[in-house]
């Protein structure tokens, strides 16, 4: 990744509710960054400050690792017109996040070392954030033929998958996840059954019937599930489960994990806070795959998400041309731009107490580090890379799409108040993001930054 705007000999995080999950930590107390890494964590409160050192008042204010997200869609290439991977990662770091793993379905796809190079080429000198390549699961995404998933690895993809389409051939999926078991990474699915969501765009129910709509049954994605579930059984592979949407996928894994199954998986922001009323109120921008379900299916994400069988939350940003979204709600494209509004929408959770901070941030860090098998990041601890977020969970703001950082102006969150902000991003101990609330909490060192 190219180095953010603002770099940092060393900075003093002072005063901060610092939370890293990953050990257990929540205290108030200080954070010494230098050369890039964590040098120093004190509790105490009491760090010494270094000769011109930058200090950030952080008083009132969380301090944590960075977020990883595991599942979204930078566009780059082939779709600019909708996201670029130097827009992307912007909008990453305006949320919080300091790793994101990018999707396969770009044109070309990421199914070769050439296209993956190419990804890890552009994000090196236009990406602010870490970028991390998923690799198809099949040639050109098409379903019949398996990728080169030992080129795949070597060229530094973290995973595999077909992710827009689900891997519907059983016996392609059993030799994806034999396959992948041999160079040690997951296989992420979609899981879908296309016989079954055939033309659906709405969660099948009351409110599909009510709207005139196709629906979509939770029965085309926990059948999936379930077959996965056995396949990796049967192979011993690393299965990751995409954007988990119904309860009955979460007692699924829930059993599967039970089991000892090397079974992981991911639920989104939109599901864990948008039910399918949402498609009445709002149209198109309300659109994604798997679809919103019910307020019972959320209860029980949450649920999961508490007990750890739900190991991430991934934003599953998907960022549309308004040409592409807008019109009939049957003809629109699924997704969501969901980088900017992701922590601001699951505070609501944690304010109305239905989730812990400490479960969320843990979701958000060392969750999906764990998922990767990464201990450089999504932790706090000293000698680990200073990927750090710093968010006021009280600050209250209107959501404006016309104010994004991504090209994607397509969320069902317009006009809405969330409460709970980032107000500064490090990646590497560089800035990658800074609210204008940093200007007035430095108490010296960066009166005048610019990132």
């Amino acid at each position: 990744m190219s180095k953010p705007a603002v770099e940092l000999e060393h900075l003093l995080i002072r005063g901060g509710r610092v939370i890293d999950p990953g050990r257990d930590i929540d205290a108030k107390g200080d954070i010494y960054i230098a050369g890039g890494r964590v040098v120093r964590l004190d509790l105490r409160g009491t760090a010494a400050l270094p000769d011109n050192c930058p200090v950030l008042n952080a008083d009132g204010l969380v301090v944590c690792p960075g977020f990883i997200d595991l599942h979204c869609h930078l566009r780059q290439p082939g779709f600019e017109d909708a996201e670029t991977i130097a827009t992307g990662t912007r909008a990453a770091a305006r949320g919080g996040f300091t790793t994101v793993c990018c999707m396969p379905n770009t044109e070309p796809p990421i199914d070769t070392a050439g296209v993956v190079e190419l990804v890890r080429s552009i994000a090196g000198s236009e990406g602010v954030v870490r970028v991390l390549p998923v690799g198809c699961v099949s040639k050109h995404r098409a379903g019949k033929e398996l990728a080169d998933f030992g080129e795949l690895s070597l060229s530094g993809v973290i995973g595999f998958s077909d992710d827009g389409s689900p891997v519907a051939d059983a016996s392609l999926m059993k030799e994806a996840l034999r396959t992948a078991r041999e160079v040690d990474l997951p296989v992420i699915d979609h899981c879908e059954d296309p016989a079954l969501s055939m033309d659906g765009v709405i969660n099948e129910g009351e409110t599909a019937r009510r709207l005139g709509l196709k629906g979509i049954s939770r029965a085309s994605e926990e059948s999936v599930v379930a077959r996965d579930i056995e396949i990796a059984r049967t192979t011993g592979g690393r299965l990751h489960v995409a954007h988990v949407s119904a309860a009955g996928s979460a007692d699924l894994i829930r059993r599967a994990r039970s089991e000892g199954l090397a079974v992981t998986a991911e639920v989104t922001p939109h599901h864990l806070t948008l039910t399918e009323e949402e498609v009445g109120r709002v149209g198109p921008s309300a659109r994604v795959n798997p679809p919103l379900r019910t307020q019972d299916d959320i209860d029980a994400l949450i649920e999961a998400l508490e007990e750890g069988v739900l190991d991430a939350i991934a934003t599953d940003h998907a960022p549309h041309t308004a040409r592409d979204k807008d019109g009939e709600f049957s003809l629109a494209a699924s997704g969501i731009s969901g980088f900017e509004t992701a922590l601001g929408s699951l505070m609501g959770l944690v304010h109305t107490g239905s989730l812990g901070i400490k479960t969320l941030l843990a979701r958000l860090t060392s969750g999906p580090a764990g998922v990767l098998r990464r201990a450089d990041i999504g932790t706090l601890k000293p000698g680990s890379v200073a990927d750090i977020v710093v968010f006021d969970p009280r600050i209250e703001w209107v959501v404006d799409p016309a104010d994004f950082i991504s090209m994607g102006r397509n969320t069902p969150l317009a006009g809405r108040t969330l409460r709970g902000r980032v107000i500064c991003t490090l990646v590497g101990g560089h800035i990658a993001y800074k609210d204008y609330v940093v200007k007035m909490r430095m108490l010296k060192g960066l009166e005048n930054i610019n990132a």
